[in-house]
């Protein structure tokens, strides 16, 4: 059968989601939290993998607060979810930022005095604060937190950010100790600290509401989590061309590879542009019918060359996965999970 003419041909990326692990990932976080609950944080696109791939599922499994950076991902998350659960953390920085967030009605996370005042002059209403115990990024400093204008304030949940959760260190403790002190001084309905390894941290770190992000998708910030978080992101490519080299042919950008024999290799649609980076060249590999096909010398803005000995029946058009278990893929690549996910670009199709 002919394409309809005109239509769109289909994507040679797509990036597929495991629906049932992204929902036992929150199950498994929101049941380590104890007593809080666990919300999650979507922004940058739910760490890449999409809003309207992601969020459905999240809200099937229970998930009931949402965190976003930016008011465009404010505007996105509230096609899926109702307003009032959404927080905006980087606040309103302005007095129109502050009306839009009345008028969306989501909760912004104030971080200054300044945005205090400004959310206090739009009229206020349910917001939430956040604190600096210690990261020295967002929040009000705790010199402030007895301001009279805080205590005008209808804080719905009131948090801080642990800088250093993912490692063993004293900073945790006393970033835990002066999130203590916030609590007896500020009130709110709701207090929170812990990220994905502050959930892995204890008891001690959940207060009233958890806020993981990296591992909903498939990240394994500490090792007490290893084991109960599974995989989430599958990137998978499609094989452009089949190539016959001879021993000797040069591969790829500045030629790092040279074919010491006779061998057959694949080019997929996928590089640095869609979030391969270089340093997967000579390192990274992929997935073919329980086979692993490594990548040869150097990974291109648009494609990746594939060693297809080991897969003879491998041809163009057939679909190959990478590699990407997150903490291995961390190991293998040297950057972060973080990294792994948000990096993944618009080409891939996550329909």
């Amino acid at each position: 059968m002919k394409p309809e003419a005109g239509a769109l041909p289909p994507a040679a990326l797509r990036l597929r989601l495991d629906h049932a692990a992204l929902a036992a990932n929150w199950t498994a976080l929101d049941a380590l939290s104890g007593g809080a609950r666990a919300g999650a944080a979507i922004k940058a696109g739910c760490y890449g993998l999409g809003v309207a791939a992601a969020v459905p599922t999240l809200v099937a499994a229970g998930c009931r607060d949402w965190f976003v950076a930016h008011w465009q991902e404010a505007a996105e998350a509230v096609r899926f979810v109702p307003a009032e659960q959404v927080s905006v953390l980087h606040g309103p920085m302005t007095d129109a930022e502050a009306c839009y967030a009345r008028v969306l009605g989501v909760r912004p996370v104030l971080n200054s005095l300044s945005q205090v005042r400004r959310w206090l002059a739009a009229g206020g209403g349910p917001c939430d604060l956040m604190i600096d115990t210690g990261m020295s990024r967002l929040g009000l400093p705790l010199s402030e937190i007895g301001a009279p204008e805080v205590g005008q304030l209808a804080i719905e949940t009131c948090m801080s950010h642990l800088a250093s959760a993912d490692e063993d260190c004293a900073q945790n403790a006393a970033q835990l100790a002066r999130f203590r002190d916030v609590t007896r001084a500020v009130p709110a309905r709701r207090y929170s600290l812990a990220n994905s390894a502050g959930i892995a941290l204890g008891a001690d770190y959940h207060f009233d509401l958890t806020r993981p992000g990296l591992a909903l998708y498939g990240g394994v910030p500490r090792p007490e989590l290893a084991g109960r978080i599974a995989q989430v992101a599958y990137p998978e490519a499609a094989v452009i061309q089949v190539r016959e080299l001879e021993a000797g042919a040069c591969v790829g950008y500045n030629a790092t590879f040279t074919a010491p024999a006779p061998m057959r290799v694949g080019i997929i649609s996928m590089g640095y542009a869609d979030g391969y980076l270089r340093c997967w060249s000579g390192r990274g590999q992929v997935h073919w019918q329980g086979k692993r096909l490594p990548v040869l010398g150097r990974v291109s803005m648009d494609m990746t060359i594939i060693d297809l000995s080991a897969a003879e029946n491998c041809g163009e058009g057939d679909w190959v996965g990478l590699e990407y278990a997150l903490p291995e893929a961390s190991a293998t690549s040297g950057l972060s999970q973080y990294e792994l996910l948000t990096l993944l670009g618009r080409r891939l199709d996550r329909a």
